[in-house]
């Protein structure tokens, strides 16, 4: 029971840290997007590097690299939570706020899509009528924004791919993040260096308070995810899955009531679908998290 407390508790400060993240980035203004993309991949990859030597994981990260399977996985890893990233980066600093939290909202909801078309899972019929609200949200938010909701699908397909393809490939957290942030630095490097050489970068021209706040986005990127690596061994995945939902509540909340963005009553009710939409799929997840616990234990008295 200590150890699932525990669990639970360093759950509920992964997802904090990272509903906190619309916080962080506009501290670095003026430096765009993918600048401080590439400063985050760098300083990640060097936290990371500290990481495998501090806690001596080099055996792990080596057995790892030998795997060719893993390491074209990781690689598209990579690519893709770069994607996401910067996406997120630039749609904090650009007064979007909202649409992210409805991205992670999504996110779930499109895990299930993936299941459908990648792994011909069945849907059971709560599942359907969650996503049938889900695209009807999508819908009505689109004619409300005047456009497709951009930053909230790519949110949400990209980190859906990435969860997809970290699963495949199957490698530790801290191993499968430093191979990824190893990948990356090299291009963040060249793009780093490209910048100073062309006189427009701004990450590193705001004086040595903003250079020492601009190397903490390594530890921004890494100690999340470590609190997640130490709850996902102590508590069951139900309640992780509910816990995921920590994070866009903050974005919204920040969104809304720290940064003013507009809530017209047609994006209230697109959120509102959205919301009915992960509460119906909880719900039946929960149901057959449960009913799956009581076949087990009956299976295992009869034995």
């Amino acid at each position: 029971m200590a150890e699932a407390r525990k669990g639970f508790l360093f759950g509920l400060a992964a997802y904090g840290l990272w509903g906190l993240l619309p916080l962080y980035w506009p501290l670095l203004e003026p430096a765009g997007a993918l600048e401080l993309l590439a400063h985050r991949t760098v300083w990640s990859a060097v936290v990371m590097v500290l990481l495998v030597v501090l806690l001596r994981r080099g055996r792990q990260l080596r057995a790892v690299l030998r795997s060719s399977r893993q390491r074209r996985l990781l690689v598209v890893a990579a690519a893709v939570v770069s994607v996401n990233q910067g996406t997120f980066i630039w749609a904090v600093s650009n007064g979007h706020v909202v649409e992210t939290s409805l991205g992670y909202f999504m996110n779930p909801l499109v895990t299930v899509v993936f299941g459908v078309v990648l792994l011909a899972e069945r849907l059971r019929r709560t599942q359907w009528v969650a996503l049938g609200l889900a695209a009807t949200a999508v819908v009505g938010l689109a004619v409300d924004y005047g456009r497709p909701p951009w930053v909230a699908l790519a949110l949400a397909f990209s980190f859906a791919t990435y969860g997809l393809v970290k699963k495949r490939a199957g490698a530790g957290a801290i191993e499968g993040l430093t191979i990824e942030t190893l990948v990356s630095a090299p291009v963040a490097v060249g793009f780093l260096v490209w910048l100073s050489i062309q006189g427009q970068a701004q990450a590193l021209a705001g004086g040595p308070g903003h250079v020492a706040l601009l190397t903490t986005s390594g530890v921004v990127t890494a100690l999340p995810l470590l609190l997640f690596g130490a709850a996902a061994t102590r508590v069951p995945l139900s309640t992780l899955g509910l816990l995921q939902y920590v994070a866009p509540t903050m974005h919204f909340l920040l969104g809304v009531l720290v940064f003013g963005e507009p809530m017209p009553a047609t994006r209230w009710l697109g959120f509102a679908l959205i919301w009915v939409a992960l509460a119906l799929f909880s719900v039946d997840s929960l149901r057959r998290h449960r009913a799956a616990r009581l076949e087990l234990a009956a299976a295992t008295v009869k034995a």
